[in-house]
């Protein structure tokens, strides 16, 4: 195996030997290779001399990958050790060493060679360490670097509490920059030491100002010229240099004064140009410092009654929020997800980003800047806020760091902090101290906001809120900022989706002179879901697809809406979350692994200017149900298309032409037992092909026809769902009848509060992956009958208890329940008997089924004489309950 420290050292030797020329010219490579690893608490630096069993892995890397998934309650937060070797070369001895880290959750310790090399605060922001005291330069000597990293709860660190899970590690990249003694600053900050504006843009000309700081630590340079050069497409369109003296700190301005015909920056035509800023010798025209940045041309405005404008021209923004973490994976995703994720946006036709609740990798906005996608950003003030200063300095300094990390980026307009700060506010018994709290909120809000227009009096800041209009607006958090973002969830979280619209109307009124965003709405679509009769907080896609409906029509229709984000890009971790994903939070437009839902489709078929079309099965190979007394099962499909007509043809039989509404044409095709195929086309010649295997069950069950081999029935339910990986289809209960197959008597489940979910439970099901099957119910049901022919039968019996003799704790996002609730437990217990014999006795909830528990039985089962298979429920205490049913033919 290569030796990692001479591989390393060869590669800097390379770096070094090909730069000669190029003198003090700076040198950023990536240290992510071979990292050593130990989760857990430890001294420093006393683990150097420890017997320790360390990891060997790789960066990014996180240590909460498995278990903010399993079935565990909570996820490790602590400490993390990581240790490398790196041998410096003597060629760098009069240079500035730094090691670089685009993002480390959430506080981070550096030690170099048994001392301490510098902190940093905050997960979500970058940071440079100088650690040039503290290397050995020496060909044959190596350099030990020790990072303690810490995700723990911090009462000082933003975030405190959120919908989305802290993962430690170090998650991004980490290089080691090298710098001359005289370089752009740097040191403070994580910035690149230069900030670009454009104080004039228009069609015809525009003007560049270029400041920033040089920091100075080499004796014999005393004599500096600052050069800019702009450039486009590897053309020089302008330059300007100056001469300054410079001892320590020094600041500096350029300007280019006029740009004649500036290529306009904007999403149809995200024109880039190069700035690179440079610093010499005056005396020896010496190399010192180099940067390079991106400047796009563009002006903009939000206006309170007619939106957003971009270069002058009205413009819509519609996109989506992103969360930064992927399947597997936690948040340790690597530049190449991130740019996925924004060519995906800009794939569905979006045009903004809102880049959600905390600054992300780098690649996220270089990526903005070169598709065309403008872009918020903020800071982790999320739900709630510590009364203190630490609190308040740390959420300041992350402030800074996000601006002057990001601050040349043209795709970014807005800078945001404080997230749905007055989710759920503290003090809820004690009014006075409640008010109190109030005005440390606003206090902080203000403060944020004076230091941002102060960093960037160019761009807009906003802070986003949930819907509590009246609360927000009477602390004043709708006045500080210059726009208001709104997260609203009418139709989800609380009420009917029409009162969605009411909400925009009523902030134009109350409000007309402050700028409206919809800064998150959505609904959970769990893309192995699905129905024909969708509710609310079913999880199904077709209701996540009627609400984005909605939403995207009241935007649309109302000009003072500037902007519209969808809560989300992509499904995101959320380890408290429970219901049929647990620990997902899944409105996203795409699933965790980044797989489009429907509601995707549908922004692409209103959103894109090409011509588009799309079968909306998305994830579904298998489609099926009861089929009528012809064998056949008719299905519900939707066609998205940004056409006016679209046409659909199943198994080759055209079945018509449909008027879209919306993006979607409504159609009814009827399937047959085993493979079909699905075309549609629009009048363009486009089409889009779709295999689906129908899975049939026979109406009546000694059918000839159709023979009967299986059925999973999901009890107390109306939907479909597909389990993943086996593709084994659960479809909903039905009542009895003859020859056919059902229950008999009982009763749905349902919590004590239905004001969101009508039917089933939220909680997540221990020890299974069948969650949907098991949050639903049928109690007190007499029995369950299959008219099936004479044979052998393999059956399956899923029991679960929904109710729980503990108080249950609701989430902080779930405004519509109550913060714990006591359900009516009551004890039971039943018999389960299968053609007359008891096969399950005494089954309750004082022995085999625990509170939230998956229990399964599975049996054989002979039919004969034409008798079927009858299951009967006999309760000794209480009401039999049971939740899925699975039955298979075996001969």
């Amino acid at each position: 195996m290569r030796n990692n420290c001479l591989y390393f050292t060869l590669l800097i030797t390379l770096i070094i030997l090909t730069s000669v020329a190029r003198a003090q010219e700076r040198i950023s490579l990536s240290a992510n290779s071979d990292w050593q690893f130990y989760k857990g608490k430890l001294s420093y630096p006393a683990l150097l001399t420890q017997q320790i069993s360390w990891e060997k892995v790789q960066i990014p890397h996180s240590w909460n990958t498995t278990d903010v998934n399993d079935d565990v309650p909570g996820y490790y937060r602590g400490s993390g050790w990581y240790k490398k070797h790196l041998v410096i070369p003597a060629n760098w001895k009069n240079r500035k060493v730094f090691l670089s880290f685009e993002g480390a959750n959430q506080t981070t310790v550096i030690f170099v060679n048994g001392k301490k090399a510098g902190t940093h605060i905050g997960g979500y922001t970058g940071f440079n360490v100088d650690v040039s005291p503290f290397l050995r330069f020496d060909q044959n000597g190596k350099n030990e670097i020790t990072i303690q990293v810490d995700n723990r709860y911090n009462a000082n660190i933003p975030p405190l509490s959120a919908d989305f899970t802290f993962f430690g590690g170090l998650y991004r990249d980490v290089y080691l920059t090298v710098a001359g003694k005289t370089h752009f600053n740097i040191d403070k900050y994580g910035g690149k030491g230069v900030f670009i504006t454009t104080p004039l843009v228009s069609d015809e000309k525009a003007s560049v100002s270029i400041k920033g700081d040089i920091n100075n630590a080499a004796e014999n340079v005393t004599e500096l010229i600052v050069t800019a050069t702009l450039k486009y497409k590897n053309r020089v369109i302008a330059e300007q240099k100056k001469q300054l003296k410079s001892d320590g700190l020094t600041h500096f301005e350029l300007n280019f004064e006029e740009i004649n015909n500036p290529k306009l920056w904007s999403p149809t035509e995200p024109n880039l140009y190069q700035l690179i800023t440079t610093i010499r010798n005056a005396k020896t025209g010496e190399l010192l410092d180099q940067v390079s940045n991106p400047l796009g041309f563009r002006w903009f405005k939000f206006d309170a009654a007619k939106g957003f404008f971009l270069n002058g021209k009205p413009l819509k923004l519609i996109g989506a929020s992103r969360h930064q973490d992927y399947k597997n994976l936690g948040n340790a995703v690597g530049d190449e997800i991130a740019i996925k994720d924004v060519r995906l946006l800009k794939e569905m036709g979006g045009n903004f980003l809102r880049v959600a609740h905390y600054p992300q990798d780098p690649a996220v906005l270089a990526a903005c800047d070169q598709l065309g996608l403008l872009a918020a950003v903020e800071i982790p003030v999320v739900n709630a806020i510590t009364e203190t200063e630490a609190f308040a300095n740390n959420s300041k300094n992350m402030q800074r760091e996000m601006i002057r990390q990001n601050y040349n980026h043209p795709s970014v307009i807005i800078w945001a902090y404080m997230n749905e700060v007055l989710l759920r506010p503290p003090f809820a018994n004690d009014s006075t101290r409640r008010e109190v709290y109030f005005k440390n909120v606003f206090k902080l809000a203000q403060e944020l906001e004076n230091l941002t227009r102060e960093e960037d009096p160019n761009r807009y800041t906003m802070i986003p809120n949930h819907g509590n209009f009246a609360l927000y607006n009477r602390i004043g958090l709708t006045k500080i900022p210059m726009l208001v973002g709104w997260n609203l969830y009418q139709g989800w979280y609380t009420g009917k989706y029409t009162g969605f619209a009411t909400f925009l109307d009523m902030h134009h009124r109350l409000l007309p002179d402050k700028p409206l965003l919809v800064t998150e709405y959505g609904a959970d679509a769990d893309s192995r879901i699905h129905s024909e009769q969708p509710l609310r907080f079913d999880k199904s896609v077709e209701y996540a697809v009627q609400y984005h409906e909605f939403y995207l029509k009241a935007m649309l229709e109302r000009p003072f809406v500037a902007a519209a984000m969808a809560w989300n890009l992509a499904d995101f971790n959320s380890e408290e979350r429970v219901e049929t994903d647990p620990h997902i939070n899944n409105k996203g437009l795409l699933t965790i692994d980044r797989k489009p839902k429907d509601t995707y489709l549908f922004y692409q078929a209103n959103l894109l200017t090409v011509p588009f079309i799309k079968i909306g099965l998305t994830g579904r190979t298998v489609l099926g149900g009861v089929a009528d007394g012809n064998n056949e099962f008719r299905q519900q499909i939707k066609v998205y298309s940004n056409q006016k007509t679209v046409s659909l043809a199943v198994n080759g039989v055209p079945i018509g032409k449909q008027t879209t509404s919306m993006g979607i044409a409504n159609f009814t095709v009827t399937l047959l037992p085993g493979s079909n195929t699905l075309i549609a086309t629009t009048g363009h010649g486009k089409q889009d092909q779709v295999e689906v295997v129908a899975r049939l069950i026979p109406k009546i069950l000694n059918s000839e026809t159709l023979p009967f081999s299986d059925v999973n029935i999901s009890l107390g339910d109306t939907r479909y769902f597909l389990a993943q990986p086996a593709q084994e289809l659960w479809i909903p209960e039905q009542a009895y009848t003859k020859g056919s197959w059902g229950y008999v008597g009982g009763t749905r489940f349902s919590m004590t509060d239905t004001s969101r979910l009508s039917f089933g439970s939220n909680k997540n099901i221990l020890g299974t992956a069948l969650d949907p099957v098991y949050q639903t119910q049928r109690i007190g049901m007499d029995a369950f009958i299959f008219d099936v022919p004479d044979g052998e039968y393999e059956l399956t019996l899923h029991f679960a208890e929904l109710v729980s003799s503990e108080p249950q704790k609701a989430l902080a996002y779930d405004l519509g329940a109550k913060t714990t609730v006591n359900e009516q437990f009551k004890e039971r217990n039943f018999d389960v008997a299968i053609n007359g014999k008891t096969m399950i006795a005494n089954l309750g909830n004082k022995n085999e089924l625990k509170a939230a528990e998956a229990h399964s039985y599975k049996v054989k089962v002979t039919a004969t004489h034409n008798s079927g298979i009858k299951i009967n429920f006999k309760p000794i205490l209480d009401e039999a309950i049971i939740n899925g049913i699975q039955l298979k033919k075996i001969y």
